[in-house]
């Protein structure tokens, strides 16, 4: 058997860890023509991260200054190698900001690596997100000097049933009295281009949905998108529209649950948290309970450590 330990790869979009990265992560944001079509894309970005930023900023302030995704994840990667054992070594590269996959393939070669496992941080598949970390981390792989090693992927787990499980666990310990309430599940949006070429990001999030909520068959619930940018069309409904049309339906128990978030970051601390929440209030909703993301849930991690093992297990 070949020696050294499989690599695994904990790969995320990654945030601004002070407020001075918000214009360089913006930039990288907007240079990826996975997400954003744009004529002169490299100028584009710069002059739309140059505008946008003064205006994220603010969002950013309001939340502690800086994005705690890598934290976060870092804290996933630690548990997660802690039940993996030692014949796993487990890093995290981000797409638009550090640690970046370059960074990531030098960590991870610090040690003797024979094989490595990529496991996206989006449940669900879309090129804009899990297409677009592999792309990168195969085109730095590729140029790079590391030695080359087999690779795997996993592209997704939205159906995986230790991953359902574990969304159901974390409602019920963040809801005792969740029988009370309208579930509103909220995920990121796509352009309407995307879901058009094909891309799988809305079935999946809503087989997602579907499966969460055997575990509640008779809460009512509905499935938003937040998070649009620019004029083009996004996927309907926006989170917004629904906590409107909900609240001139007279719901007044609103449970809001991130769907497509496996840690927090701007969509949730400052949109779910902050825009939506004073949304809800000044329509009457009496009661908004933002659901946290699964971080480190215990049901979570061994969700993540199961794909893995399969993964090696089961090259494919």
């Amino acid at each position: 058997m070949k020696e050294g330990k499989i690599g695994v790869i904990l790969l995320s979009m990654g945030g601004p860890d002070s407020l001075f990265a918000i214009q360089p992560f913006l930039y990288n944001l907007f240079s990826d023509p996975d997400i954003f079509r744009l004529p002169f894309q490299k100028l584009m970005a710069w002059v739309i991260s140059r505008v946008r930023e003064k205006k994220v900023r603010g969002y950013y302030e309001m939340i502690g200054g800086k994005s705690p995704q890598r934290e976060q994840t870092e804290k996933q990667a630690k548990a997660l190698s802690e039940l993996l054992g030692s014949e796993y070594r487990v890093i995290v590269a981000m797409r638009y900001w550090h640690p970046l996959t370059e960074e990531a393939l030098k960590e991870l070669f610090k040690e003797k690596i024979k094989e490595i496992i990529l496991l996206p941080m989006y449940p669900q598949f879309s090129k804009t997100t899990t297409g677009s970390s592999l792309r990168e981390f195969f085109r730095v792989y590729r140029k790079s000097n590391f030695p080359k090693v087999p690779v795997r992927k996993i592209e997704s787990y939205h159906n995986f049933l230790l991953y359902i499980k574990a969304m159901v666990e974390n409602i019920k310990e963040n809801l005792s009295n969740w029988e009370d309430y309208y579930f509103l599940f909220s995920a990121h949006s796509l352009p309407m281009y995307v879901i058009k070429e094909g891309d799988p990001y809305q079935i999946q999030t809503e087989e997602t949905v579907k499966l969460i909520m055997k575990h509640f068959p008779k809460v009512p619930y509905s499935l938003g998108y937040q998070s649009k940018l620019g004029p083009v069309k996004w996927l309907q409904p926006t989170t917004e529209d629904l906590i409107r049309s909900l609240a001139h339906r007279r719901v007044r128990k609103l449970a809001v649950i991130p769907v497509s978030f496996v840690c927090e970051h701007l969509e949730t601390l400052y949109e779910l948290d902050v825009q939506y929440r004073k949304l809800a209030k000044e329509l009457s909703v009496e009661d908004y309970v933002r659901i946290p993301t699964l971080r480190t849930h215990p049901t979570f991690i061994k969700a993540l450590a199961e794909l893995v093992r399969n993964s090696a297990k089961n090259p494919s």
